[in-house]
């Protein structure tokens, strides 16, 4: 979906006029008018207070140009799973089960791998497999991978 498709949806969906959502984030009805017709597309600002009035990420705002993965666990993310900051906000960048009230919840990459090869391995996927698969993938990830020097 484009982006002017997803926020039509959205305003459409939540029984807002153009008028309304305008008044609602501080912009002209004439801004709304041109982001639904792909005239334009909203600026950074726009787009946080669209997310937060929608309770949706930018990402999906933007029709969901990216596929987001947790830079913790490696998880696919979609706005369910999508953690948050303190404010309300969402973090594009983590789960919420691995990142929660602007905290992580693993403290250490050994502790994320013993809870995932635990709640993951099964009959087709022992877990020695499993371990082996989550060391070497999960420190590619932002949140595990070394510090650039």
């Amino acid at each position: 979906m484009e982006t002017k498709d997803v926020i039509l949806a959205l305003r459409t969906k939540s029984g807002l006029s153009q008028d309304d959502l305008a008044a609602k984030i501080f912009v002209t009805r004439q801004a709304v008018s041109r982001w639904e017709t792909g005239e334009t597309v909203p600026n950074t600002e726009t787009l946080k207070l669209l997310s937060q009035l929608f309770d949706v990420s930018i990402n999906t705002l933007l029709g969901s140009p990216r596929q987001l993965i947790c830079q913790c666990c490696g998880m696919p993310l979609d706005d369910s799973s999508l953690s948050r900051e303190p404010d309300g906000a969402f973090n594009e960048a983590y789960c919420k089960w691995c990142y929660a009230d602007g905290k992580f919840v693993y403290s250490s990459l050994e502790e994320l791998t013993d809870f995932l090869v635990e709640h993951m391995a099964n009959e087709q996927w022992p877990p020695e497999q499993a371990r082996a698969y989550y060391e070497a993938q999960l420190p590619k990830l932002k949140h595990w991978a070394p510090a650039e020097k």
